[in-house]
């Protein structure tokens, strides 16, 4: 009898020890956002097959979710992920009313909810579990209006996609460099579905700016570029100057010469010196037929770095609040840079550069020129 009992208590042990830790991951894998869902489920490939599918005793299994960028779908698979599959985290999400959508769920049932994609400011406030390791798009518009108001702009017509991160990234950019004693023009919105940039270009034209400011959704900025220099507001004499999403690695070097010279400002380039970036860069393209990664796939990667790192620090344990608390404060050097988990915010704090289109070894890239170190989200920092 006691026998038998200890062996049934081992079976126990070993079973608990061999538990699976399923991550949800719900992702644009199909619509006009596809191309943030493919960077990022292959950059998750890439870090499970680069540190295994295991921490810490406990076997990782992933779990992907295709929401084709629509958020009553992506509420719907985040409930049957955490009821029906038990997982013990979710990730992903490509746009912010995604994320949204989902935050009150994670809150619900205490289950960690790691962003990769979507970058308006408020969404860590929605819910207590929220971690996020993509960037804040006050980030980039505070950065690139300190650049501008540095390097002769000091008139601007800002252009931005019609939703939450674009009114994040309007209001970030236009208040900035207004105190910085530049003049905002015209603050111009576009539909974020099937957006013509034609008449918006004509309006900033008209103006006559030092410079048109854009921000679009990653995949959308070659339309906005193509068009900026066919209806000939660079040879006006307007600079084009906006946040890393209009020219993304992605898309930039297909883009072709058009874009040269534009400057833009962000987290990450593939053109990134440091020698993390440059094994992460080859690892990447070997794994994807030669695709470049982008910032979505080093925001996906440091998503499974976070999550992999709280595995540790509960000795596998799955309980959503530890598993948030382990998440907050982490450091580590990612391929953008030194980042961290703002342990106040739970959103990442990391360089921001400055890049320019350039030719590198006859392809395109982002070449960065100046370094804002270490940024936390300029919304949150400027609160009581």
């Amino acid at each position: 009898m006691v026998l038998a009992a200890m062996a049934t208590l081992m079976l126990a042990g070993t079973a608990e020890a061999q538990q699976t830790v399923r991550i949800g991951l719900i992702l644009p894998m199909t619509g006009p956002f596809q191309s943030t869902g493919r960077q990022i489920d292959a950059a998750v490939k890439l870090y499970m097959q680069q540190h295994g599918d295991s921490v810490a005793g406990q076997k990782i299994e992933v779990i992907l979710r295709d929401d084709a960028g629509v958020a009553d779908t992506t509420r719907r698979l985040a409930q049957e992920l955490v009821v029906r599959d038990k997982v013990a985290v979710l990730a992903g999400f490509g746009l912010t009313p995604l994320a949204m959508a989902t935050a009150p769920i994670a809150t619900q049932a205490k289950v960690p909810m790691v962003v990769m994609a979507a970058a308006t400011s408020s969404i860590t406030q929605q819910s207590p579990f929220v971690v996020r390791t993509a960037q804040v798009v006050a980030q980039p518009a505070v950065a690139i209006a300190d650049w501008a108001l540095q390097n002769g702009v000091k008139r601007v017509v800002s252009l931005v996609s019609d939703y939450g991160p674009g009114y994040d990234v309007e209001k970030w950019f236009n208040d900035r460099f207004r105190q910085g004693g530049g003049e905002v023009l015209a603050a111009l919105r576009v539909p974020l579905a099937n957006p013509d940039f034609a008449p918006f270009l004509q309006r900033a034209a008209d103006a006559k700016p030092d410079a048109l400011f854009a921000f679009v959704p990653s995949g959308v900025g070659s339309i906005l570029a193509k068009q900026f220099v066919e209806r000939g507001l660079d040879k006006s004499g307007i600079r084009f100057i906006a946040t890393g999403d209009v020219t993304d690695d992605d898309i930039v070097n297909a883009m072709g010469d058009v874009v040269l010279g534009m400057v833009t400002s962000g987290p990450y380039s593939a053109a990134h010196p440091s020698d993390t970036n440059k094994a992460f860069i080859q690892a990447f393209e070997k794994a994807n037929n030669g695709m470049r990664p982008n910032f979505m796939a080093v925001f996906g990667y440091d998503g499974m770095h976070a999550i992999y790192a709280a595995l540790e620090k509960t000795k596998g344990g799955i309980d959503g609040t530890a598993l948030v608390e382990a998440m907050k404060g982490l450091s580590w050097e990612s391929p953008r840079g030194p980042i961290m988990i703002d342990p106040q915010t739970r959103d990442v704090v990391h360089n921001l550069y400055i890049r320019k289109v350039e030719k590198v070894d006859g392809a395109l890239y982002n070449v960065e020129f100046a370094t804002f170190p270490m940024m936390k989200d300029p919304a949150k920092a400027a609160q009581p």
